[in-house]
Formats: structure tokens, C-alpha cells, sequence
């Protein structure tokens, strides 16, 4: 099972089977295709219920409110991340920790233009700036951000300590998250996303490795 439906469901009263876990996943689906397009005030447990074609109840019986629903939804968004960078490093074995270093950063950069990610990532932005439920979920997803780049750029600037390294991953995380202010569009707007991302490619290889 997903560390993050784990998570969202170990609070039910009976264990989930394996046809409950897809149900589970069906409706995270759901709520992650409504956030994006109606924002948290039009996510509700009933409309979600509506779009996966099961009751109220049903949906109750895995996410207990729409909180629980929120946070399982964005857990899972960041086992998805997760997961892609465990397959970068995977894949890339044999290939410098810098180069693996900046995969991840393109895959990060395709993840940030993708207009449902996009939209979510805006939502819970806002929202927590108002919503002290939402902002202790925002400041979970950017401390698992911060330590993902830190243990990817560990070493890298030769005799730069811990404490140096985990501020050049908070400097680095900020800066791709920023460049969702831009609103990028790799589709139509192919040539501007390329300068983009050899721009942001080069200075946080600088960021990385300069003593």
C-alpha cells in the first residue's frame, strides 16, 4: 500500500482490502481533478462522491472529512514525486550524482507546468495562508522537498558542511516552486520553457557544487 493512503486510512475502523485500496485511490482522483478546478471551496465529500458513482458514506468510510481527504490528497501527490525520483536514481545508476541531480530537477519542472499539479499546488498555497490546517500540510510537502534536493546535492560543493548544504536545498526548492508564478506552458510555449529550464539548469548546478 502507498505510504500516503497508509497514512490517510489507518484511521478506519476495518482493515482496507485490495478493491478497497483502488476505491480509495478512485476517489483521491476525483478530489485531485475537482481541487484543481473549483478550488478547496468547491470540494466537498458529496461532490466527490457524485464523480466516483458512490454514496456519501462511502466515501466517509476512507477519508473521515474533507481535511482527511486534503491531506491524503496531497500526501499522495508527494509519494507520486517521490516515487519518479526513486526511478530517476534507479535508472541513472551509472551516471554522475550531478546529472541525476538535474533529471530530477527537469522532472520536477514537468510536474510544476502540469496544469492539474499547477492548480493544486496554487490552492493549498493560498489556503494556507488562512487555514492553519493547510499550511501545516504545505510546510510538511516543502521540508520533504528541502530534504530530497539536500541528499541529492550532499557532497557535491566540495568542504561545504550540513547546515550550508540544507540552505542551498532551501534556496534551490525556492526557486523551482517560484517558477510557478511564471506559468510556464512546455506545450505552446516550447521554445520560452527550453530557455527556462537550461537558465535554471545552470544556476543551480552553480548552487550545488560551488564551495
Amino acid at each position: 500500500m502507498p505510504a500516503s493512503l497508509a497514512t490517510a486510512l489507518k484511521k478506519k475502523a476495518s482493515a482496507t482490502t485490495g478493491k478497497g485500496l483502488g476505491r480509495a485511490q478512485d476517489i483521491l482522483q476525483a478530489a485531485r481533478v475537482i481541487l484543481a478546478a473549483e478550488g478547496y471551496a468547491g470540494l466537498s465529500m458529496r461532490r466527490v462522491a457524485a464523480e466516483v458513482g458512490i454514496s456519501l458514506s462511502n466515501v466517509q468510510h476512507y477519508y473521515q472529512s474533507k481535511d482527511a481527504l486534503l491531506e491524503a490528497l496531497l500526501l499522495y501527490t508527494m509519494d507520486v514525486f517521490q516515487a519518479k525520483i526513486d526511478a530517476i536514481s534507479a535508472a541513472m545508476q551509472s551516471d554522475s550524482r550531478i546529472d541525476r541531480f538535474l533529471s530530477t530537477v527537469d522532472m520536477f519542472l514537468d510536474e510544476i507546468t502540469d496544469p492539474v499539479t499547477h492548480a493544486i499546488f496554487f490552492e493549498i498555497w493560498a489556503l494556507a495562508s488562512r487555514n492553519p490546517f493547510a499550511s501545516t500540510l504545505m510546510d510538511l510537502m516543502m521540508a520533504r522537498e528541502r530534504k530530497t534536493i539536500f541528499h541529492l546535492i550532499r557532497g557535491l560543493a566540495p568542504g561545504l558542511g550540513d547546515a550550508e548544504t540544507m540552505q542551498r536545498a532551501i534556496l534551490i526548492v525556492a526557486q523551482v516552486e517560484g517558477l510557478m508564478l511564471f506559468r510556464l506552458d512546455r506545450t505552446r510555449r516550447a521554445a520560452e520553457f527550453e530557455a527556462v529550464r537550461a537558465s535554471v539548469r545552470k544556476a543551480l548546478v552553480a548552487l550545488a557544487t560551488l564551495p
